[in-house]
């Protein structure tokens, strides 16, 4: 609380202390400002119809500082917002912060508070108060003198005296003190508030005893003792001080002044005064200590009720004993026919549910089965189809070398070309599929650089991008480090690039490009191609190991392939996720993470 003693050693600099204490005080008073705070509430029960805010506006007059914070986080994390409710959510922030002690966060939420706001002195004057809190005393002096040159009948909720108070203890913290004295005088002028008067007399009083100037100081101090010996001149008057902070305060006051004024005279040399003083000082510092020693009666006294009615509890328990004791024969008869029939109920149940779990796993069977054989089925129909497709091809590859048809022997070996790499590209992927069925697959996890690996890929399909009259743009951030397989990785990407082309219209666009998604990158290849459905979008984000149906009959393609994608990219502890639209081409979404995986 407040503490504006002298200490006893002659000439001691404990000025600084004591002021900083004091500007704090002095903020306190002005922020419980009663015409200031109903003002306040008044002009926001205009915004009543946002529900967090009309919270928010309810727990601030409430004094509940945690709740205030909270409504006030759910209302700005809005989008939409009006401009007025932002100011007063950042108001009620701000307060609740310098309550909760928080300075720093305070001054960053006042300061988020539009300029034309209503209260934008009161906002000024706290933000002056704060940094003087936090002794930033050059910034805090800014601030007060903003106010000072405002008119007078312009200056909202706030009073001159207070203003140069503030601005003599920042000019005495610089030790300008010069300027201090002129406006810690200033400050005392017209002053009808006894208790800020006592501590201006005290503000100005230390302010010349850190000079030497005693003969100037003990005045000032001996007008904060009469001062503060009238708040209270007989402990009856103080008895009508309904509150219980003010009634301490009147004590403090009276405390601190008596101190003073002891060690103004232990200086002096008058030590019988000084005495006096003291115990004065030991008197009203008792009076402080009473209130709490009649909150240790009260509490005593609650014990005794409580132990009172607690041997009353305890002779009905007794009696509760003996009425329980005839209830539990009954109860443990009833409790062992109970027990029998969970228990069969219970046998009854995992029978049930062992069967069941025989029934799903025999249904994963067969569809494992199933899944084994159509996978055969269409790798076979696929491999028959690019090789009757390459003999043909090299029937007419021969005929029109005899004829010597230079232009025509090109085209047919780039589809020759075209047919073997589509053939080669889906037996590395069933073998790749074999691999990871059989678990005899090798991953070894490390940090790699995005960039460089689809680089590396990205180069061999450029004669295929080339030969579609497709562009390809590769913009992964170079700072995008992940953990994965790098071979496995390498297979995501090639599958993901031939079903990019594959699915790609000539002239159109490929890109590959990176963003941040938390703890993980997303690669992301998108394409300008034929896109898909829905439907079909989630049919191929399922589980299932291959799509049973195809969206573009004209393209050929198993599946396997996306298959293949998805159970690597899980065992790279990674996500996949796809965004398409029929006709607007094709997001594929891989996320890998930062981070070393667990485990």
């Amino acid at each position: 609380m407040i503490k504006f003693a002298i200490m006893s050693h002659s000439k001691l600099f404990f000025i600084f202390f004591i002021f900083l204490v004091n500007s704090i005080h002095s903020q306190e008073k002005n922020i419980n400002d009663s015409i200031f705070f109903s003002n306040v509430l008044k002009k926001t029960s205009n915004f009543q119809h946002f529900k967090n805010f009309k919270k928010a506006s309810y727990y601030f007059s409430q004094k509940e500082w945690d709740s205030t914070l909270i409504y006030t986080q759910k209302q700005l994390s809005i989008k939409k917002q009006d401009i007025q409710v932002k100011n007063y959510c950042y108001l009620f922030r701000g307060i609740a912060l310098n309550k909760k002690e928080v300075y720093e966060e305070a001054i960053n939420q006042l300061r988020l508070v539009s300029n034309n706001f209503k209260f934008s002195d009161r906002i000024k004057f706290y933000l002056g108060i704060l940094n003087l809190k936090l002794e930033k005393y050059n910034k805090a002096l800014s601030y007060f003198k903003q106010l000072e040159s405002i008119p007078k009948n312009k200056l909202l909720y706030l009073n001159y005296n207070d203003i140069f108070d503030n601005i003599g203890l920042c000019y005495l913290f610089l030790k300008k003190y010069e300027k201090s004295e002129i406006y810690l005088k200033k400050s005392y002028q017209n002053e009808t508030d006894t208790i800020k008067l006592i501590r201006k007399y005290v503000n100005i009083a230390n302010l010349y005893y850190t000079r030497y100037q005693d003969d100037i100081a003990i005045p000032y101090f001996e007008k904060a003792y009469k001062l503060s010996k009238d708040l209270s001149i007989s402990h009856r008057k103080i008895e009508h001080i309904k509150s219980d902070e003010k009634r301490r305060e009147v004590f403090k006051y009276r405390e601190t002044t008596s101190e003073n004024m002891s060690v103004v005279e232990e200086n002096r040399k008058d030590f019988k005064k000084a005495l006096v003083y003291r115990k004065e000082m030991l008197k009203w510092s008792d009076s402080l200590n009473n209130q709490n020693r009649i909150y240790e009666v009260a509490k005593k006294e609650k014990e005794f009720a409580v132990k009172e009615k607690q041997k009353e509890v305890d002779f009905l328990q007794v009696e509760n004993e003996l009425k329980e004791t005839q209830r539990n024969n009954v109860i443990y008869i009833a409790s062992v026919l109970l027990l029998l029939l969970f228990v069969s109920i219970y046998f009854y149940r995992e029978k049930v549910k062992r069967n069941k779990i025989i029934a799903e796993q025999k249904e994963n069977l067969d569809a494992l089965n199933n899944t084994k054989d159509k996978l055969f089925s269409i790798v076979s129909h696929d491999l028959r189809s690019s090789v009757n497709a390459l003999k043909t091809s090299n029937t007419v590859l021969l005929d029109n070398l005899q004829s010597k048809n230079i232009n025509a022997l090109e085209g047919l070996l780039q589809k020759n070309s075209a047919i073997v790499n589509g053939a080669y590209g889906l037996l590395d992927n069933l073998l790749n599929w074999a691999l990871l069925q059989t678990n005899q697959g090798y991953f070894h996890i490390e940090s790699l650089r995005l960039f460089i690996i689809v680089e590396h890929v990205a180069y061999n399909y450029k004669p295929l991008l080339f030969e579609k009259e497709l562009s390809f743009e590769n913009s992964i951030s170079k700072k995008a480090l992940i953990y994965a397989d790098q071979e496995s990785l390498k297979i995501i990407l090639r599958n993901l690039l031939d079903n990019a082309i594959k699915f790609s219209k000539p002239n159109g666009a490929l890109k590959v490009y990176s963003e941040e998604a938390g703890d993980f990158w997303n690669l992301i290849v998108e394409d300008t191609g034929l896109g898909m459905s829905e439907a079909t979008r989630q049919e191929l984000l399922k589980d299932s190991a291959l799509l049973h149906k195809k969206e573009h009959e004209e393209v050929l393609g198993t599946g396997l392939g996306l298959s293949l994608v998805k159970s690597m990219i899980h065992k790279n502890h990674g996500k996949f996720n796809i965004k398409s639209e029929l006709g607007k081409g094709t997001k594929m979404i891989v996320s890998l993470p930062k981070t070393q995986p667990n485990g």
